[in-house]
């Protein structure tokens, strides 16, 4: 997995604080949050676990989403992680091999 637009979900353990973001880079990008290259929110929290993501086509279906994804509710944003990841596991593994 190299260059394509996602839209990702990071959280410090299971139900915790959430961290949304949109890359053109997946990988590179988690691997900077978790090695708190990106000074900020998700430095600040220890929010270091990849936890759900999507791919799209474009920068711009990315952007839409991420803002979408936002402006939910928590429980909303819960029921998707628990839908797609039920143990919330690290998902770091999946995309960095």
């Amino acid at each position: 997995m190299t260059k394509q637009p996602a839209v990702y979900i990071l959280s410090c353990k299971r139900n915790g604080t959430l961290y949304i973001g949109v890359t053109s880079n997946l990988v590179q990008r988690v691997w900077q949050h978790r090695n708190n290259q990106i000074s900020g929110f998700t430095q600040q929290y220890n929010i270091h676990v990849l936890i759900y993501y999507e791919l799209h086509e474009d920068m711009v279906s990315a952007i839409t989403r991420e803002k979408q994804l936002k402006k939910w509710k928590r429980g909303w944003k819960l029921r998707l992680i628990e839908e797609n990841n039920p143990d919330w596991v690290d998902l770091w593994s999946q995309i960095s091999s």
